[in-house]
């Protein structure tokens, strides 16, 4: 899918759905967070939320205290709908409206944080993209916490083909440079309670290779 079908296909969604009608909602992302603890970064670090959208992550790291996040998603709609929510608190955080292959990092992350994007990217161009700017965004130490549908997932998601993944697939896909410290598969449930099955992956950058 090229980028502008890409663009036009998620701003329908977070035009037409609300917060709470897509099935990857979560009142509470519990488990990213404790990931996030995981790899214990400083309240004064830097944190990406990539794919973003209307994800309640960017409000729990802000209760939290962390000083740094920036939400980056290709919908500009659904960072709208997340900026009216957070109110006043909006202004605290750095707002990228665009789509990760194509984005160019104007700064490193001591945390990258990906819930549900990577897997949406089936054409190994868009992959490699994605990649490099991981490579540009992440310096050597920093952390990488994808989450993809696992190998017994779903096939598709909103209407769109994704691709599966266990941490060896995963690992092979970030190739040299990435060293995984932590997996976990992960039952997320609905808000029309069916099951989805998640792989969660943490790796550390261990050098720029």
């Amino acid at each position: 899918m090229g980028e502008e079908n890409r663009k036009t296909h998620w701003e329908t969604v977070y035009t037409t759905k609300g917060e709470s009608e897509v099935s990857w909602f979560q009142d509470n992302p519990a488990l990213s967070l404790a990931l996030i603890d995981l790899v214990r970064p400083a309240h004064d670090g830097t944190i990406v939320d990539i794919g973003g959208g209307t994800s309640r992550l960017v409000d729990n790291l802000l209760a939290r205290g962390f000083e740094h996040v920036t939400v980056l998603d290709i919908s500009q709609a659904a960072l709208d709908v997340a900026q009216a929510r957070l109110g006043k608190r909006a202004s605290a955080v750095q707002w990228i409206a665009a789509d990760v292959t194509q984005w160019r990092p104007a700064q490193t992350f001591d945390v990258w944080h990906d819930r549900a994007a990577f897997h949406f990217l089936v054409d190994a161009a868009d992959r490699a993209a994605y990649i490099a700017r991981l490579k540009e965004a992440v310096a050597p130490g920093g952390h990488v916490i994808i989450a993809t549908f696992a190998i017994d997932g779903p096939e598709k998601c909103s209407g769109l083909p994704v691709n599966r993944y266990d941490e060896a697939r995963l690992s092979e896909e970030l190739g040299k440079g990435f060293a995984l410290i932590h997996a976990r598969r992960h039952d997320h449930t609905t808000p029309w309670l069916s099951e989805q099955r998640f792989q969660f992956c943490v790796f550390r950058r261990t050098h720029s290779g």
